[in-house]
Parts: C-alpha cells; sequence; structure tokens
C-alpha cells in the first residue's frame, strides 16, 4: 500500500479539518493539503517525468511545504530522501549523489553551485505555488499503487562515525511503525496536533503518518526550528501538542520553562530518544512538566521503534522500583521482537549485557547500495544494532551504550552511560560525556568531559569525590575536561568522535573545547 494514501483518505473523510499550520496560522485544511501534494505530483511527472522508484531528495528547513513534498513524491511513486537541512551543502551533495537523486529541492533553489550535481540531478525551490492550481488536475487523481515491500524513504544515518549509510525504509516499514504508535507510545486524536521542532528529515518528520491518518493538525513553527519559547507559546494557544524532542532539546525546555514558570500548559506530549536521558535530567523533566513524558528507543534501521516507556511509568516516582524502570528504554514495541547477544550472537540470558538484536515488521530492507554493511547488519530477520544493552525479567530494555564506546579498563568493562549518570547527577553539572583513552598501562583510562552551569563553581577535587561516593573506584575518571560545551551532530547527539580526537591532539585537562 502507497503510505500516501492515508492522505488521500483524510481528506476524503475530513476535507474541512485543519491540517497545515505555520507557526499559530493555518494555512491548509486536509482538502487543500491532499491538492497541493497531488499537484506537485502532477508536475513531477508532466514537467520532469518523474516515475516510480526514483529518488527526490528534500533539502529545506521545516516547512509546511516539506510534507506537502513529502506527499508528493510518494503520490507519484517515487522514493523521498530527506536531508538534515543542517547538514553543509558538500555533506548533502555526497548523500544526492549516493541516493542517485533525480531532483533536489531547496529552499531558494540556489543551495548548490553549477557543476556541484551529477549532470542528471536538477534543483528546485521547494516553496512555490504549484499547489494553488491544484484543481485544474485531473490526473493522478489517486496515489499510485505501491507495494508494502516497495521502497518510500531512503533515510541517511547521522553517520557520527564515518559515512552516512542509506537505510531503505518501504511503505510496509512505515506503516508497521505508524501504528504502532497509538498503541505503544500515544493516542491520537482529530484535536491533537504534532509540532515540527527537531529536522522533518528524521524522528519528527516520520510521526507525521499517524497524525494524517487520524486527521490531526502539522504545526511548524515560524522560526522553522526548535526554540523553547516559541514550543511553548504554540502549546498554549493551539492546545494538544506533541513533539519528538532530543534530551538536550528537552533539558533547554526544562531550563526555560523554569525561567518562564511554565509547567507545561497546552503540551499534551513530550516523546523523547536518539540519545542518553539520565535520572537527574528525567527528574528535572517531571518536576516541570509532570505526566507528559514518553520515552522511545529506535533507530533509523527500525524507525522510532524498538521500544518503549509509557507516561504512567516516567511519572510515577512513588514506585519502589522507579529508577530501574525509568533507567531503561522501556518494553518492545507491538510489531518487535528484542533478543540480546553475546560475541557469536547466541542469545544472552536476562540480565546479562549484550549486542541488542531487533526483528519485526518496521525493520529495514537494507543499506542502499552498500551490501557488506547490510550483511553485517542483517541475519535471518534479525537487526543486529551495534548498541549494548540487557534485557530483564520482566522485560525492560536496558541500554547501557554503543558497542564501540565499552571502555575495557585494567581488564574490566566500563560502560560510559553508568559513569555519565553519576556525574550529571551532581547540582553543578550541566552536561557530562564520558570516553576512553589509550593508556599504556591499563589499555584504555577513563576521560569524562563536563560543562558546569556556572564556570568555577565546581573544581576536580570535589566532583572527583562525589564520585567516589558512590561508584566503585576502579570506574573512577583518571582526567576530567571541563569545557563550555560538547560537539554534537545536526540531531543534538554528542560527537565522541571529536572527544578522541581532542585527546590525541592535547594532553592539558584543563583545557577548553
Amino acid at each position: 500500500m502507497n503510505i500516501a494514501n492515508w492522505l488521500s483518505e483524510a481528506a476524503h473523510r475530513w476535507p474541512n479539518r485543519p491540517a497545515l499550520f505555520q507557526g499559530a496560522r493555518q494555512v491548509a485544511d486536509y482538502e487543500q493539503f491532499a491538492a497541493r501534494a497531488r499537484a506537485q505530483a502532477v508536475h513531477l511527472r508532466a514537467v520532469h517525468d518523474v516515475i516510480a522508484g526514483d529518488r527526490i531528495a528534500v533539502f529545506m528547513k521545516n516547512c509546511h511545504e516539506y510534507l506537502e513534498l513529502l506527499y508528493a513524491i510518494w503520490w507519484v511513486g517515487a522514493v523521498a530522501v530527506p536531508i538534515n537541512c543542517k547538514l553543509h551543502a558538500i555533506e548533502a551533495k555526497w548523500i544526492i549523489e549516493n541516493a542517485e537523486a533525480r531532483l533536489v529541492f531547496t529552499d531558494d533553489g540556489m543551495t548548490f553551485e553549477r557543476g556541484d550535481l551529477p549532470n542528471d540531478c536538477r534543483e528546485l525551490v521547494g516553496q512555490n505555488d504549484l499547489a494553488r492550481d491544484a484543481h485544474r488536475h485531473s490526473i493522478l487523481a489517486k496515489p499510485v499503487s505501491r507495494c508494502d515491500s516497495d521502497l518510500a524513504w531512503l533515510f541517511y544515518t547521522s553517520g557520527t562515525t564515518g559515512r552516512s549509510k542509506g537505510v531503505m525504509l518501504t511503505h510496509g516499514n512505515l506503516v508497521a511503525m505508524s501504528l504502532c504508535y497509538p498503541v505503544d507510545v500515544d493516542q491520537v486524536n482529530a484535536d491533537d496536533a504534532v509540532l515540527y521542532a527537531a529536522p522533518m528529515s528524521h524522528g519528527a518528520g516520520l510521526y507525521n503518518f499517524i497524525h494524517v491518518r487520524c486527521g490531526a493538525r502539522h504545526i511548524v513553527p515560524e522560526s522553522r526550528g526548535f526554540k523553547s519559547a516559541e514550543v511553548f507559546e504554540l502549546s498554549r494557544t493551539l492546545n494538544n501538542v506533541s513533539l519528538f524532542a532530543a534530551p538536550t532539546m528537552v533539558k533547554r525546555m526544562v531550563e526555560e520553562a523554569r525561567h518562564q514558570g511554565y509547567s507545561g500548559e497546552g503540551i499534551k506530549t513530550i516523546i523523547f530518544g536518539g540519545a542518553p536521558m539520565y535520572l537527574a535530567d528525567l527528574r528535572n523533566a517531571i518536576s516541570v512538566f509532570g505526566p507528559r513524558l514518553v520515552q522511545i528507543y529506535g533507530q533509523g534501521e527500525s524507525p522510532m521503534t524498538v521500544s518503549a516507556l509509557g507516561r504512567q511509568v516516567i511519572a510515577n516516582q512513588a514506585d519502589p522500583q522507579w529508577e530501574r524502570f525509568a533507567a531503561s528504554a522501556g518494553v518492545a514495541h507491538s510489531c518487535i521482537e528484542i533478543k540480546v547477544v553475546g560475541a557469536k550472537r547466541s542469545e544472552l540470558p536476562a540480565g546479562q549485557p549484550g549486542e541488542i538484536a531487533v526483528r519485526g515488521a518496521t525493520v529495514m530492507q537494507g543499506y542502499w547500495r552498500n551490501e557488506s554493511a547490510t550483511r553485517n547488519a542483517l541475519e535471518d530477520g534479525w537487526l543486529f544494532t551495534g548498541d549494548i544493552g540487557y534485557l530483564d525479567h520482566d522485560g525492560y530494555l536496558t541500554l547501557t551504550d554503543r558497542s564501540r564506546d565499552v571502555i575495557i579498563t585494567g581488564g574490566s568493562n566500563v560502560y560510559p552511560r553508568e559513569v555519565e549518570e553519576v556525574l550529571a547527577t551532581h547540582p553543578d553539572v550541566f552536561e557530562v560525556c564520558v570516553v576512553g583513552e589509550p593508556d599504556d598501562e591499563w589499555g584504555e583510562s577513563i576521560v569524562a568531559f563536563v560543562v558546569v552551569r556556572q564556570q568555577g563553581a565546581l573544581d576536580l577535587k570535589a566532583l572527583n569525590s562525589w564520585f567516589v561516593d558512590r561508584m566503585a573506584s576502579f570506574k573512577k575518571p583518571k582526567k576530567y575536561v571541563f569545557c563550555d560545551k560538547l560537539p554534537k551532530n545536526s540531531y543534538g547527539k554528542i560527537l565522541k568522535t571529536e572527544l578522541r580526537n581532542w585527546l590525541k591532539q592535547s594532553a592539558d585537562t584543563t583545557a577548553t573545547l
């Protein structure tokens, strides 16, 4: 089934329901939304000869036209290649070439210099008035028929450790992911709204489908990005607002909410994931926003859909098991099986950490034009995630780290996250990241990069004392590097590779990054 059928059906069932908003201003109802997507699809076919299976890239900031373009691409049977707008044009060019995209839509049609793109790829303006003539077109009255196994979305990974890979997501993958949302994450009603503060090219954009299916509203902030104060104002004005946010975004929202005296009015749900949420930060978020938080764990290879931790569990701090549950990533989504495997990919018992593997309807077809990476990641229908964690006897999945991030010091495994959890509880610590550094004596030594809330408020001795009072001494950082900020990619994930490279270049533990 073509995922664009959901928009076509929503327009037929609820033509006058509010659909697209730029800020607090409605720009289209569902009938208009579908008509604009169809007009763009007609243009793609009639003017650019786009056929089913062609790849069409979108390299734009968030805007309501972004959704129109995505649905136009699927309407004509083509494959969407959304590219994070925060990437450099050189990085985007590599993705366009790798995907062999026929067209790339940008904000102004002038992002790439002449000759930058492959000869058979054209750059077009993504925000235009084509859709206003939608009523004139009689062709493509319905989306082109597609099978569940047909490619729909070429999702390029964040590439924190090298070149990004194109994850092949089918129409069936997207349907399965979307139908898990109301069962495992949050119910969706007609008067709900999804707000796109994080890039629509990735996790935030993937949540559009279930909101289209339910005839809910879609809001793009006027800033076309993330600003805590703007999120709060839109939530107050439009009500029943849900959004996906990385933990770093949630942290910023908590800081701004405390500054304003805001407690979440108008926000229905904050779904967080994509990086660790430390217990100290989660407690702060609950104290401000109450029972509005839901955690999900997924990868591009199983989009947004491996496990989930519901709002009732997160909010119930009176439960004597709360810390155990809250430190986990929840239980498997409805369409997913999870197992934890050892070095030879044999299943491990409950409580024993190993690599997380998942199987189910959301798991990708493979990596685009990358057979070796596909063979490494997929085996007998199982996706081997590269993440380390364990399942407890209740089925709760706890993540410890990426397999490449485990520190082996003196023959013992140390998971950076457990060290970070302890340091993050210090009231003067704003952010922390732990990595391993080569050590002639120990194999690796533990290094903690720390961002303090107020310059000079914390010294090495005090922080070290805090740690040794709470965790085994062999897990104690050998170095503390105080820095102004931590390097992050465009999705808010901390770039541990950059921190390791910095360590190679400098032995000064008090230097500023």
